[in-house]
């Protein structure tokens, strides 16, 4: 929507041109992790400042006069969006969007024949009177790409501006300040509350593991594959418990023992 009339400092600034201008100035500002400025329909000085603020760094302007004239060099700039990219990288992007990118923690989501290989493990340890709490089966690709890359910007082990691009994933990793991106992607890692670096050719994302917590009380009777009661003591606990182990292996369900809670169709 054009804008009638000059926006900014000694300009006409009707209420629905300045709302206009601070919609677009907030893109801007949200882009490259400002303070968003209140749609008020009143230019003041946080708007003015604003102006200038884009004028000086998008447009490096040498004297910038804080006002957007209808059809000027500011405007035309402003209204195509031009410094306004993918939101930066951080806390605020991972609380807005990383429920658009979830995981799975539905039998179902696994590939075949894990899936009926795990479903068939799950029913002999729930028969023999274990405990199951399954965490995670399927990881979703995107999620684990901003995993990896939260890891390895905030580590210094990628630069932000060398992170690839994915379709339908909207984030700016560089932050114009080395510093600053690697708060943001360090924000990032740890609200994913990652402690290893994630990989992106994990079996999670293929389909083909599953984390899950196993335990129980005494000494339970555990049915291999092919039906023969095993039983299984202490530890009580799956991640340790090597002769359950080697009963999920009959099912074609592989721990992986440097992984607590994780199993797989090859242990990896």
């Amino acid at each position: 929507m054009p804008i009638g009339a000059s926006v900014g400092k000694n300009g006409v600034n009707d209420l629905a041109d300045v709302l206009v201008v601070q919609h677009l100035l907030n893109a801007w500002l949200g882009a490259t992790g400002q303070k968003l400025l209140p749609t008020s329909g009143e230019c003041g000085t946080l708007t003015i400042a604003a102006i200038t603020g884009y004028q000086a760094r998008v447009l490096a302007a040498a004297r910038p006069d804080g006002l957007i004239a209808p059809g000027g060099r500011t405007w035309i700039a402003l209204a195509a969006g031009q410094g306004a990219g993918p939101p930066l990288s951080g806390a605020d992007w991972w609380n807005a969007n990383q429920t658009r990118y979830p995981n799975s923690a539905a039998v179902a989501d696994l590939v075949q024949p894990f899936r009926d290989n795990v479903g068939a493990f799950l029913k002999a340890l729930k028969d023999a009177g274990a405990g199951v709490t399954i965490s995670a089966t399927r990881r979703n690709p995107i999620r684990a790409q901003l995993m990896h890359y939260s890891w390895r910007v905030a580590k210094g082990l990628v630069a932000p501006n060398r992170v690839p691009a994915l379709p339908g994933l909207d984030i700016r990793w560089d932050h114009g300040d080395p510093a600053r991106s690697k708060a943001g992607a360090q924000a990032m890692s740890d609200l994913f509350q990652i402690a290893f670096e994630p990989s992106l050719t994990s079996r999670h994302i293929e389909g083909r593991a599953i984390d899950m917590t196993i335990g129980w009380n005494g000494t339970i009777k555990v049915k291999d594959k092919q039906g023969k009661p095993r039983e299984i003591g202490a530890p009580r606990s799956g991640d340790a418990n090597t002769d359950l182990h080697r009963v999920g292996a009959t099912y074609g369900v592989i721990k992986l023992v440097s992984d607590p809670p994780h199993w797989s169709d090859d242990g990896r």
